[in-house]
């Protein structure tokens, strides 16, 4: 990969059967890929079935690599973002416990890179936004103020198939195009800093 691209990682947020951020990630890698001079790669939550965090040592203190290997393959992946997009369900007024999980196994590589939101479900997953926010502060990252707020009476319209997801998306687009040019501002001004 050049050098001055922007590597971002879109998480796709839930692992359940029949979960809707995975049509939500691909979806807003796509959008992200309209712009130039970035790379974008979708990281499922299915594919790296980490325990419930049980170390004995936080990772912002650990002295060597945990063991665990999907821990491994998803800290290195991790390491090499610039910059990530969580997509997020919204359960009790929170995120999910996977997402939360993903989160608390890594630390250093989190740090100094801005982070934005697409979420779903009532008030358009705004809750879980916001308690990710402050999630993402504790890692040392920058929650970008923009997001993707998808209505919950739009995406249960989907699960039940009532409304087409193309438009969906079409629905949420503009809320897209003021994100992702600001995640891209801030990914760049934090990766100069970085180097």
């Amino acid at each position: 990969m050049n050098k001055t691209t922007l590597d971002i990682k879109v998480i796709a947020g839930s692992t359940r059967e029949g979960r809707f951020s995975d049509k939500a990630a691909l979806w807003i890698v796509e959008e992200i890929k309209k712009q130039e001079g970035v790379a974008v790669e979708m990281l499922d939550l299915r594919d790296y079935e980490m325990p419930f965090f049980n170390e004995p040592m936080s990772p912002g203190f650990k002295q060597e690599p945990y063991k665990n290997e999907a821990v491994t393959r998803f800290t290195k992946k991790i390491a090499e973002g610039d910059a990530f997009v969580i997509v997020t369900p919204e359960y009790n007024h929170g995120t999910s416990g996977v997402l939360k999980n993903a989160l608390d196994w890594v630390y250093p590589e989190w740090n100094n890179k801005p982070v934005a939101f697409v979420s779903y479900g009532g008030v358009g997953g705004a809750r879980a936004t916001e308690q990710l926010r402050l999630n993402a502060i504790e890692l040392q990252m920058a929650p970008i103020r923009n997001s993707v707020h998808i209505p919950g009476e739009q995406y249960f319209q989907v699960l039940f198939g009532k409304m087409d997801v193309k438009e969906l998306f079409a629905s949420v687009s503009k809320q897209a195009e003021t994100m992702i040019p600001q995640l891209l501002w801030w990914t760049r001004a934090l990766k100069n800093a970085r180097g």
